[in-house]
C-alpha cells in the first residue's frame, strides 16, 4: 500500500472557527459592519497594512475582503491610490431609494401572503411603540421602531432575493442614514402610512399591502429630493 502523505495544515487565511466561518469571512463581516454602521466614513482610505493589524488577517485575506466589498458597492479601488469607502452621491441616493421602494413593495406583498400571527402581532406592537415615541417627541426612538418594522416586513416576506438586494442597497446609504433630526412633519405622516401597510398585511391583502408600501416609499423619495435640494438643512434624516 502506498504511504499516505501527512496532511498539511490549512493556511491561516482559510482557518475556520467553530461556526464554520473562515478568518477572511470574519474579517469581511467586521469591516462591512464598520462601514454600514458609519464607523468608517465615506471617502475614508482603507490601507491594507493597517487592515491586516485591525482585522488580524494577512494581506491576501484583506484583498479578498476589499474585493467582496467592492462588488457590493461599499468600497471603491482606484489604481495607484488604493481602496476607500465609497461615497454615494445625492443622485445615487435617490436612485437607491427608488429601487428599494420597488423591492420593499414586493416584500410587503409577499408578507401579506406569508406573515405569521406572531409577526403581525410584532408589527402591531411596533406601531404602538412608534405612536408613543411620536407623542413623546422622541424622534430617534421613533426612527428605530421604523427600522424594526421594515426589517420584520422583509423577514415575513420569505423572499430571499428581495431580502438580499434590499440589504445591499441599505448598506450603501450610510451617509444619509446617520443624520440627527427627522424632517419636520414627516413622522406623523409616516405613522399613518405604516398603519395602512400593517392593516393590509394583517388582512392578507397583497394588492393593498404592495400599494401602501409603494405609496409610503414614494413619499420617502420625495422627502429625499427635498432634503438634497440647495435649501435643505444639513441635519435632516431620511428614514424608511
Amino acid at each position: 500500500m502506498d504511504a499516505v502523505p501527512p496532511q498539511q495544515p490549512a493556511p491561516a487565511a482559510v482557518h475556520r472557527n467553530g461556526r464554520g466561518r473562515t478568518a477572511a469571512d470574519e474579517a469581511y463581516a467586521r469591516l462591512r459592519e464598520d462601514i454600514v454602521k458609519g464607523r468608517l466614513m465615506p471617502n475614508q482610505r482603507l490601507v491594507e497594512v493597517d487592515l491586516t493589524v485591525a482585522l488580524g488577517v494577512g494581506r491576501t485575506a484583506v484583498r479578498t475582503v476589499l474585493a467582496r466589498l467592492e462588488q457590493e458597492g461599499l468600497v471603491v479601488h482606484e489604481p495607484n491610490r488604493g481602496a476607500r469607502v465609497r461615497m454615494v452621491t445625492e443622485a445615487e441616493a435617490l436612485e437607491i431609494t427608488q429601487a428599494r421602494g420597488a423591492l420593499e413593495a414586493l416584500a410587503a406583498r409577499e408578507a401579506a401572503l406569508h406573515a405569521t400571527p406572531e409577526e403581525v402581532a410584532f408589527l402591531r406592537e411596533t406601531l404602538t411603540q412608534m405612536s408613543a415615541c411620536l407623542r413623546a417627541g422622541d424622534l430617534l426612538a421613533y426612527s428605530d421602531g421604523n427600522a424594526r418594522m421594515h426589517a420584520k416586513i422583509i423577514e415575513a416576506s420569505r423572499h430571499q432575493t428581495a431580502t438580499r438586494l434590499i440589504a445591499g442597497l441599505k448598506a450603501q446609504m450610510v451617509r444619509f442614514q446617520y443624520r440627527t433630526v427627522l424632517v419636520p412633519g414627516r413622522s406623523a405622516r409616516s405613522l399613518v402610512e405604516h398603519t395602512r401597510i400593517v392593516d393590509a398585511i394583517e388582512t392578507a391583502d397583497p394588492d393593498a399591502a404592495e400599494a401602501a408600501m409603494r405609496h409610503h416609499l414614494s413619499h420617502v423619495a420625495d422627502t429625499l429630493r427635498e432634503m438634497t435640494s440647495p435649501r435643505a438643512s444639513p441635519t435632516d434624516l431620511v428614514h424608511f
